[in-house]
């Protein structure tokens, strides 16, 4: 597993980058392509509130130049249990303790297992994911252990794995403060202006200024001193 931010040794050419059209995701895919992966962007449709977040990894994925972007469905909705997929539940717009509402139960699991079959079938040995552990919301797969644990899990539940090939799961950015990662993505020529973050964005991709996602990611761009993009409804 790595975890730094550069540099990476691209010892196999190409690499999966889970993009979720937010500004994380995308300054992960810009790390990976700096690195010198051929990268491939995967984002899910898996009963978001909106459609957004898809529209904009698709531009992400275009910008920063990924040889194919692919777009899974799966119906988390079915599940509910999340702010994200159950619009019974409101998307809170004040800060609260513990893990909150928005936390979609098992998500990166179910991503990153797709994420790994997906690298299977290319012969791609590196996966990368935009968590972090520092401006989050408390996500328990957003954290090292889960990474650390799932990591193992692809070494051993893979036939390339188990043939001798090894996977590495790239976490360029889970110990960096949002404001960090905004001057790497800045660094890097990411368009922030092409990304989504907020929860509740409309169709036109304007955020709402309100839920624990905006408000991130306004404190980064103050923070960093760079300015917002970001178009609000």
């Amino acid at each position: 597993m790595s975890a730094a931010v550069i540099p990476f040794t691209a010892q196999h050419t190409k690499a999966v980058v889970l993009l979720s059209g937010g500004m994380d995701s995308a300054t992960t895919l810009a790390i990976a392509r700096e690195a010198g992966f051929q990268c491939y962007t995967l984002a899910f449709d898996y009963g978001q509130r909106h459609r957004a977040e898809l529209n904009a990894a698709a531009r992400i994925s275009k910008q920063l130049s990924a040889l194919e972007h692919k777009v899974v469905k799966i119906d988390l909705a079915a599940i509910g249990g999340s702010a994200l997929t159950d619009r019974a539940i409101g998307v809170p717009q004040q800060a609260g303790a513990g893990i909150p509402v928005t936390y979609v139960p098992a998500r990166n699991t179910v991503f990153l297992a797709l994420a790994l079959a997906w690298a299977e079938v290319l012969h791609a040995f590196d996966i990368f994911i935009g968590v972090n552990a520092v401006d989050y919301s408390g996500y328990p797969d957003c954290r090292p252990q889960f990474i650390e644990a799932f990591a193992k899990l692809a070494n051993v539940a893979t036939k390339a794995g188990v043939e001798g090939a090894r996977f590495t799961l790239h976490t360029p950015l889970i110990h960096l403060s949002k404001a960090e990662i905004i001057k790497e993505g800045a660094r890097l020529g990411v368009d922030f202006s092409l990304t989504v973050s907020c929860y509740t964005a409309d169709a036109q991709g304007r955020a709402c200024g309100k839920c624990d996602a905006c408000r991130l990611r306004a404190a980064g761009f103050k923070a960093a001193a760079i300015a917002d993009p970001t178009r609000y409804q």
